[in-house]
């Protein structure tokens, strides 16, 4: 296979996504091998559901929305127009995926096979359903990916190159058992949002979206907010209400009330509003239903906070901090260029 056919094999896989949005499934005419798979990948997101609460079918939905849109044939083509792909040496690249959210290690998926090199996958007991009914539909549209694409439930043995992500802890344990090969080891991130208090009602109501997203599981969801001293919270409880329908799904109300338990036995200070509590405290990772915040004095100390804690951070929200600042709303749908932890995939894989 070539460059070209390999794009145009995802590409057809986007078209075949595109009949799951958040809008609904809907069958569409003129997609290949619909006949085998459309009713298959149907069962198997509900599969899907039922085996991780977390995974809603408004979730995975959003998911693989997200990924048919990235899919298209000019995404694909402008991602990978800087790198040069004549000399690759194909290699077995052996991924170990997350399963905080659904189809959480696609991307890595996606650039071992785009690259030329053969995958080897090992999934999450989380989030096992709905990444190897993709891998089939990739072997029968573009048949030059059959006997690249390996699943394993057990060790891994015989590969080249290894892509894992994982917890600080499970992080040190791949570094050890990794390393006599080349490899990206990725360890717990989260994103944080920076307000000034002049932030539009629209923009922190598009903060919700990057709050409380797959419940709040992604490295991309901001666990963390940055706000002056005397930040006044109305605005954002009431931008953030629209989403109070989300204490009614069992593990979340769950989580809640056990958060705010533990919070009011310790005699914690923190608000809340019904479904989401917001604390003062200076880590970045957050329990589920809860947000941490932090006071700041000016923005040029902030910076130098920020660029000190950068291996804690995944993406930085706001409006006129940085450059490399993501806007309200957008954390969960990064382009194909938004590289994990900001190591380039694609760069390392052209190197092995």
């Amino acid at each position: 296979m070539n460059l070209d056919q390999r794009i145009n094999a995802f590409v057809k896989l986007g078209n075949f996504l595109s009949q799951f949005t958040s809008e609904g499934i809907q069958k569409k005419d003129n997609i290949e091998h619909n006949d085998l798979f459309f009713d298959v990948f149907n069962s198997q997101i509900k599969l899907a559901q039922e085996h991780n609460g977390w995974f809603t079918k408004n979730n995975i939905l959003f998911t693989l929305e997200n990924w048919s849109k990235s899919l298209e044939n000019k995404n694909l083509t402008e991602w990978l127009l800087k790198y040069n792909f004549n000399n690759v040496n194909s290699q077995k690249v052996a991924i170990v995926m997350a399963g905080n959210i659904p189809l959480v290690g696609f991307h890595d998926f996606l650039s071992v096979l785009i690259s030329g090199h053969e995958v080897l996958v090992k999934q999450s007991s989380n989030d096992k359903h709905l990444l190897p009914i993709l891998a089939k539909y990739l072997e029968h549209v573009e048949p030059g990916f059959k006997g690249k694409i390996t699943f394993t439930e057990g060790k891994l043995e015989n590969f080249d190159a290894v892509i894992a992500t994982g917890s600080d802890n499970t992080a040190r344990y791949f570094e050890y058992y990794f390393k006599n090969k080349p490899s990206v080891i990725r360890k717990n991130r989260n994103s944080v949002a920076i307000l000034t208090g002049k932030e539009t009602e629209e923009q922190l109501k598009a903060l919700s979206e990057d709050i409380f997203r797959y419940y709040g599981l992604g490295c991309r969801n901001v666990s963390k907010l940055y706000v002056p001293k005397e930040y006044n919270f109305e605005a954002f409880f009431k931008a953030m209400y629209h989403w109070n329908p989300i204490i009614n799904e069992n593990k979340y109300a769950n989580n809640y009330d056990y958060n705010k338990a533990v919070y009011l036995m310790s005699e914690f200070d923190m608000l809340e509003n019904g479904f989401l509590m917001i604390k003062e405290d200076t880590s970045f990772s957050s329990p589920i239903a809860t947000v941490f915040y932090e006071y700041y004095e000016n923005q040029d100390e902030l910076k130098k906070l920020i660029d000190t804690n950068a291996e804690n951070i995944q993406c930085v929200v706001a409006d006129g901090f940085s450059k490399e600042e993501v806007p309200f709303g957008k954390t969960q749908h990064p382009q194909l260029h938004d590289y994990a932890d900001g190591v380039d995939t694609i760069e390392f894989l052209l190197k092995i």
